[in-house]
């Protein structure tokens, strides 16, 4: 029979402790009691956990590998920004690790767990979901300054943050429709509770407001960056009797998929209606029509994460880091005009 490995949760038990302070103990024991740091010892010495290589990764920080968590490896968003961060860290020595954490999730522990196992020096995060319990964990480890999140981020982490300027690129799009003529606009947002569905609607809302645009209930449409989410929102479009002449969605895949349910339903783009979308992936000046959208530079993205970690990686000692946020720019192709007379 195989003797299940210790892990860091069986001896908080033993311990009677949590987690968190198994982990102060480990990176940090001056700051633990004498007794409780005694207790916790004695838990890591009676469970077998391997200590002695935990608190050799730790001191040593020196892996050579550095993970990143990509929400999903098959849209195409993170291919510019993938190859940003490959860029980035062209010239170290450091190996970067790729996971799908939608086809595979993290559990709570398994983050604090790659740095307590010596398994990596850093992290780029570019999923917003992770939970707030393992990103407690890596604090708790005195790491957190090496977990670079990217594009997404979770409110109130301290975290270094690299991010597109949603904002000012919802208020791009609408600016953009509004000159063109357009007063009936409609927007297709990201999923609930996304902190980029948050910054682009309320960039949208503002400025909205500040052009004294109608606001509409069911001219929101909730998406989720998908092209799925897109046709649903073109078939809602589709049943209004007083239909908006122009859409901003949220992602060029929502917009991609918009124009698809809508050409289906009998109306054209633009002649019929305008359409904008945010991202500017490569299909985008491809798509017929070409999709006027909101460019994020996503290779610049990926290699500003890059070098930052990098610099957290390497530098004696370790400083707050404020959060960098990237330009965007409005690129205007076909599917975007004057609203019909």
């Amino acid at each position: 029979m195989i003797q299940k490995t210790a892990t860091i949760q069986d001896v908080a038990r033993m311990a009677q402790v949590s987690t968190a302070t198994v982990s102060r103990v480990l990176s940090n024991p001056d700051l633990v009691s004498e007794r409780t740091r005694n207790t916790v010892l004695e838990a890591i010495r009676a469970a077998g956990y391997r200590v002695n290589q935990t608190a050799r990764n730790l001191r040593m920080k020196r892996a050579g590998a550095v993970l990143v968590l990509v929400p999903n490896l098959g849209k195409p968003f993170y291919s510019g920004i993938l190859a940003g961060i490959s860029e980035g860290f062209a010239g170290s020595d450091y190996a970067i690790l790729i996971t799908d954490t939608e086809a595979q999730p993290l559990q709570d522990s398994a983050l604090s767990g790659y740095f307590l196992d010596g398994r990596i020096d850093g992290a780029i995060a570019l999923d917003g979901r992770l939970s707030p319990d393992a990103l407690r964990q890596c604090a708790d480890l005195g790491v957190a300054n090496r977990i670079v999140f990217l594009c997404e981020w979770v409110e109130g982490g301290k975290f270094p943050v690299i991010s597109s300027d949603n904002v000012e690129g919802a208020r791009l799009a609408i600016g953009h429709l509004h000159a063109l003529g357009h007063r009936k606009i409609a927007h297709v947002t990201g999923p609930d509770g996304n902190v980029l569905t948050i910054a682009r609607r309320e960039g949208m809302v503002a400025e909205r407001a500040r052009l004294g645009l109608p606001a509409r209930p069911d001219w929101i449409i909730r998406g989720d960056f998908s092209l799925e989410s897109g046709r649903d929102a073109a078939r809602r479009i589709l049943n209004m009797s007083d239909r908006p002449t122009a859409v901003f969605c949220s992602a060029d895949m929502v917009a991609f998929g918009l124009i698809s349910g809508l050409l289906e339903g009998g109306l054209r783009v633009p002649e019929d209606i305008s359409v904008v979308g945010f991202d500017d992936i490569e299909m985008s000046q491809f798509y017929v029509p070409a999709l006027t959208t909101i460019r994020q530079d996503r290779a610049l993205l990926g290699r500003r994460a890059a070098e930052l970690l990098l610099g957290e990686l390497t530098k004696s000692s370790s400083e707050d880091v404020q959060p960098a946020q990237i330009g965007v720019d409005l690129i205007v192709r076909a599917s975007t005009q004057a609203p019909s007379p």
